[in-house]
């Protein structure tokens, strides 16, 4: 029998039961019964979810004098596993498995095969449903894809249908009422405080047996026309990349919604008996599974698309179309998502979203670099996030300590509002420092300039009293993108920045993509193998390789810039001749427009990112070529000590008060004594204060960070005696202490500095 005739066979007996009067209890009977012969399975049993244990509420096979007498914590055996789960299981032998836990009172010793599947409803396990055989087998596919339609209709039959009765219903909200503490990943550091709203509000399936299979299909079918309809249009509107690449993604992404595998699987589940929404659900749960098994990145990356696609048709299939962004929030927000992309994060209103949790996210991901240069704090790697907040729910989002607090206890609360108060009133006192000029106690003048990104980062220049922008990353246009950004585009943005700036620097990085910012539309085969993709095929690497990309954002960069300085700098530069050939490309398009009579700038100051240490080598050949040399820390840090910035086991060596780093800086300053270049860091250890006090003492005199470090860093200089905090430094570069942040926080102690 295939998967479908079993389901169909399975739904239909089970229809006649839902709409049965027979008590809670006879009707759970009656379904293990009919599982059980449908499936030829010896044992069927129903465990559900009551004051947060699994209890055995029905069973054909296993002793009925087991039937609410066992019970599991969730996570516990095999039943357990499948609730926290929310994953199937299909056992040769049951006992091989890990989480195995034998219960003698079911009298269950002598069966050896097991398959379970979760009973889910609004994204949470209410319970699980299994089989039994004697025989050590592997339960076929169609047998699972039966259980699987089956639970589903289970779901919403103890949920309508009173099998579950209402203080057990109570209950399973009332584990997810009291206070909760998640942990996660940091992702972005702040604090934030504000309701729970979820970035895709849930579409709950009401009804899941279909009355009419052909008007199901029939729906599915204009759904899926219209989601057709809404990929040709992103098609149309796209703009295409060199030599086809987003043409390309895009095609694959319309090979996913043309796929007739796909239309098929959501056909035979409505040939099943299932609703539309039903069915496309079922086929998604599917997917979902598929992926956990999956290793491959870039497989995982085509299976997500999947995901996303089935998504759009649920929301067309239900009529539920569209995110919170489109609905507006309605007062202080923390958003809540599987995953999300920078543009779908800018289109909400700042000033109420105040956090973001994640139940995926990375270091590394598009969203938390766009997110941190909008100081918005981000948390990932919560899991389960959207199944235990509810909409609506209060949450308190630890960045710093990397914890979410749910419905919090009042005095969790208060505390909370007392750290989040004197958070906002040094705020204020920094802002006090607007028109404050950073000069230190010995009268030395230190430029602070901030990092920006976006066109809405500009009015920070003037919030901030920054000296003007030191790093301006021009790649973030490219990451908010669903394709490559046209010259107009591009011009219209740095033109749209420059103007903002009026007579205050601003220095363009070219595009920096590639690495932990790949562009799924400008993807090249080297940089898909790439093992480590940070020292991969990224930056200026892959800009010289496609010559038409920087082309095309030099000569937006000399338009933008008519009349004015433009100052342009390369990130990642290994060797002179990867400089010379970037500039070459400038003067060949600042040549092309000199021909063609446009406006030019007045000056091209050209400049370099310092983050391979390689270039430290060569700077004495490089520095007669350069206006200005930015030590880019992140990078240069990862590189030197080998440890990669995105691992959470290398946190704690990730130290930028290593005297390593600090010795590697201090010849980078001397080689550049004598030539008329600007030297800088731009990053995040120039933002924090005890590693900005090195830096001075250093010799670095320009910084560039993130607007919200701004005050923080003008307060510290002006308290700065340089001669003092020089010495201090080369004593300790000479024979370092054992502990450098140690030493220099006594240091600051005695002197009367104090620093976050």
């Amino acid at each position: 029998m295939s998967a479908v005739a079993a389901a169909r066979l399975i739904l239909t007996r089970l229809r006649e039961i839902m709409q049965a009067r027979t008590h809670a209890q006879g009707k759970l009977n009656q379904v293990v019964e009919i599982i059980g012969d449908s499936l030829h399975s010896e044992v069927c049993s129903i465990y559900l979810l009551r004051e947060g244990m699994l209890q055995l509420f029905a069973t054909r096979g296993l002793n009925q004098s087991a039937v609410h007498v066992t019970k599991l914590a969730v996570g516990a055996g095999l039943t357990g596993t499948i609730a926290q789960n929310i994953e199937t299981l299909n056992l040769a032998e049951a006992a091989t498995h890990p989480e195995f836990q034998y219960r003698p009172e079911t009298g269950e010793e002598k069966f050896h095969s097991f398959a379970g599947v979760p009973i889910v409803r609004r994204e949470r396990a209410i319970g699980v449903l299994t089989v039994q055989h004697t025989e050590p087998r592997r339960y076929e596919e169609v047998e699972i894809e039966a259980l699987q339609t089956v639970a589903m209709v289970l779901a919403e039959l103890i949920t309508n249908a009173g099998l579950v009765d209402d203080e057990s219903t109570a209950g399973l909200d009332a584990a997810h009422a009291g206070q909760e503490v998640l942990p996660g990943l940091q992702l972005v550091k702040g604090l934030a405080f504000g309701q729970a709203v979820f970035h895709q509000p849930r579409i709950v399936i009401e009804q899941t047996v279909a009355e009419d299979i052909e008007a199901e299909r029939q729906r599915v079918y204009l759904a899926f026309d219209r989601m057709r309809e809404q990929i040709e249009q992103m098609a149309g509107q796209a703009e295409f990349g060199v030599d086809g690449e987003h043409e390309q993604v895009l095609e694959t992404y319309k090979m996913f919604a043309y796929d007739e595998g796909w239309s098929r699987r959501i056909n035979e589940a409505i040939d099943s008996g299932l609703t539309a929404e039903a069915a496309i659900e079922r086929v998604q749960q599917r997917t979902r599974m598929r992926m956990r098994e999956i290793q491959d990145p870039l497989l995982q990356d085509r299976m997500h698309d999947l995901e996303d696609l089935s998504n759009r048709l649920l929301r067309i299939v239900s009529g539920q179309l569209g995110t919170a962004a489109s609905l507006g929030l309605r007062g202080d927000s923390i958003l809540i998502a599987r995953n999300l992309g920078p543009a779908e994060l800018l289109e909400y209103d700042k000033r109420r979203l105040k956090g973001v949790v994640l139940e995926e996210g990375s270091l590394t991901a598009h969203v938390v670099i766009v997110a941190r240069a909008m100081g918005i704090p981000v948390l990932g790697r919560v899991r389960n996030a959207r199944g235990l907040i509810r909409e609506g729910d209060q949450l308190l989002l630890d960045g710093d300590g990397a914890q979410l607090t749910v419905r919090p206890a009042q005095g969790v609360l208060d505390a909370f509002d007392a750290r989040l108060t004197r958070s906002r009133e040094k705020q204020a006192s920094y802002a006090l420092m607007r028109e404050v000029e950073p000069f230190t106690r010995d009268g030395v003048r230190i430029e602070v300039m901030m990092n920006a990104g976006l066109r809405d980062d500009m009015p920070m220049l003037s919030l901030t009293g920054a000296d003007g922008i030191g790093l301006f990353r021009t790649e973030f246009q490219f990451l908010v993108s669903a394709a490559l950004p046209q010259r107009d585009r591009q011009t219209r943005l740095y033109r749209d920045v420059l103007e903002a700036a009026g007579e205050k620097p601003v220095v363009f990085r070219t595009v920096d993509i590639g690495g932990d910012k790949s562009l799924p539309y400008l993807r090249s085969e080297t940089s898909r193998e790439d093992e480590n993709p940070a020292m991969g095929w990224r930056a200026l690497r892959l800009a010289l390789e496609r010559e038409g990309l920087l082309k095309v954002q030099a000569r937006s960069l000399i338009q933008a810039a008519a009349g004015k300085t433009l100052n342009v700098m390369f990130p990642m530069v290994s060797e002179p001749w990867e400089f010379d050939a970037a500039r070459d490309v400038f003067e060949s398009q600042m040549d092309f427009l000199r021909r063609c009579k446009k406006t030019l700038p007045d000056a091209v100051r050209y400049g370099v990112m310092l983050e391979v240490p390689s270039l430290a080598e060569m700077l004495d050949v490089l520095i007669p070529r350069l206006s200005f040399i930015s030590v880019g820390t992140n990078d240069l840090t990862q590189f030197l000590f080998a440890a990669d910035r995105g691992n959470p086991m290398l946190a704690e060596r990730y130290d930028w008060l290593s005297p390593a780093i600090l010795r590697f800086l201090r010849r980078v300053i001397a080689a550049t004594v004598g030539h008329p270049v600007q030297l800088g860091v731009c990053g995040e250890m120039g933002g924090r204060q005890l590693e900005a006090l090195a830096l001075i003492g250093l010799g670095i005199r320009r910084l560039s960070i993130t607007p919200a470090a701004v005050g923080p860093i003008k307060e510290l200089v002006r308290k700065v005696d340089t001669r003092e905090i020089g010495k201090a430094m080369s004593g300790w570069l000479a024979s370092p202490p054992p502990n450098m942040r140690t030493a220099m926080l006594e240091w600051t102690a005695r002197h009367d500095i104090e620093v976050e």
